[in-house]
């Protein structure tokens, strides 16, 4: 309403202007009598410049009239004198009567009113058009533009461009609504953001839960072949219906690791980062996680681990050490040995130019088996790499990644390589 209301405050200003500028010109419009007395003065003027012996000419130009010197009443210049309402005086030289002096005064003033009628009319024109044009501007700036700004907004909300922001005009006749309507948009991209990372948070869950799942698979496996050996060597006839049963226990175990394996895969594929949150912990929850870890046979720890705070977030430490092992087991098949110590390496240097130090546990993972291919030895952190002596190992590839991911949000490390078997070392920072 504010708007219509500028609008027809405008348009009545652009009207009493051009009723004004009509009652200005209408006072100029006013009946002009005749002053004989002077057109009088100036046939008596015209007699003596005449008697005097001038030229015609010269004397029509001084008192803009016209003689006609001719006593004929149908003179045809005389004729067309009386047709333009022209003032006509007998012209006597010396006392004769020698023809007529005539003043087109009434023409005059019609050419000075016309052309100043024109003039202002030119004036008035131009200022209806101006007026119009501004008219024009105003409709287009506050009512055509906003229209083709929503449509062009709704265009882009719906091809998904949440991010296009609406131009919001206040003092228009739509900024009430535009602002309603972008506060909408901002309420789409909260719950766009909400979606996605609940869908994040989604997969993230899928994916830890897919990883814990392998680990008590990986248990079912070692019991069943436990279980295996012992029917075998109690002898097949008695026990084949217990061998059968092992059997199936196993090949489901394989299935449910080969499911969790693609779930795990399928989840990955799309994650940009596994949720890390280290927190200050005590070292001796790392032996406490070794000591858990007895489904994989004999793990030796060649020292105590030294009594400290770490940066580590415990479940993702359990997973890195549970895959370490894990790997260990199904590829080396020998007694797994770990020792413990502590080291301090230079850091970048920090903001103010000075040496920064940190110290670390370390934590040595070995076996004696036969260790990685050369070859394998640089890749094998790379998501879904396996090794040529995986082929027949059930697995994702996504072991010794998740390992090192793990370790690096944790501000530590992993290194490995062969010697004597292979040796895996996790660096956790004290701290």
């Amino acid at each position: 309403m504010k708007l219509l209301r500028q609008l027809f405050i405008i348009f009545t200003l652009l009207m009493a202007f051009f009723l004004l500028s009509f009652l200005y010109l209408n006072s100029k419009f006013q009946f002009q009598q005749r002053d004989l007395i002077y057109y009088n003065d100036m046939l008596h003027n015209v007699q003596k410049e005449i008697e005097k012996g001038k030229e015609e000419e010269s004397i029509e130009k001084k008192y803009d009239c016209q003689i006609i010197l001719s006593k004929e009443i149908n003179d045809v210049e005389l004729a067309e004198m009386y047709r333009n309402s022209a003032f006509v005086l007998d012209l006597t030289v010396d006392g004769e009567y020698v023809g007529k002096v005539a003043w087109q005064d009434e023409l005059d003033r019609y050419t000075i009113s016309r052309r100043g009628f024109f003039g202002v009319a030119l004036v008035m024109w131009i200022i209806v058009l101006l007026g119009g044009y501004f008219i024009l501007l105003y409709l287009y700036l506050h009512f055509i533009r906003p229209v083709e700004e929503l449509k062009n907004f709704s265009v882009e909300i719906a091809k998904g461009n949440l991010d296009t922001a609406l131009p919001i005009h206040r003092q228009n006749l739509f900024g009430n609504f535009v602002e309603a309507f972008d506060l909408m948009r901002e309420q789409l991209v909260d719950a766009r953001k909400r979606d996605i990372e609940a869908e994040k948070a989604r997969k993230e869950l899928v994916t830890e839960l897919s990883h814990d799942i392998k680990t008590p698979v990986a248990v079912i496996k070692a019991a069943c072949e436990v279980l295996e050996a012992k029917a075998m060597a109690s002898g097949v006839d008695g026990n084949r219906d217990m061998l059968d049963k092992i059997d199936v226990i196993s090949q489901k175990a394989d299935t449910i690791n080969l499911i969790v394996s693609n779930m795990m895969h399928a989840n990955l594929e799309e994650l940009e980062h596994l949720e890390v949150n280290p927190t200050e912990e005590d070292s001796r929850k790392i032996a406490e996680i070794f000591a858990n870890l007895k489904q994989y046979g004999n793990i030796i720890l060649d020292n105590e681990i030294p009594g400290c705070l770490v940066y580590m977030d415990t479940l993702r430490m359990e997973q890195a050490i549970d895959n370490v092992v894990g790997n260990s087991y199904k590829y080396a098949g020998t007694d797994i040995h770990v020792s413990f110590d502590t080291f301090v390496q230079d850091m970048p240097l920090s903001e103010e130019g000075k040496n920064k130090k940190a110290e670390f546990l370390r934590i040595r993972i070995h076996d004696s088996g036969p260790g990685v291919s050369e070859d394998d030895l640089p890749l094998i952190s790379e998501k879904y790499y396996r090794g040529k002596n995986a082929e027949k190992v059930a697995g994702s590839g996504l072991g010794f990644y998740l390992v090192k991911y793990y370790m690096e949000k944790q501000d530590g490390g992993l290194e490995y390589y062969n010697e004597d078997g292979f040796t895996v070392i996790l660096m956790v920072r004290k701290v």
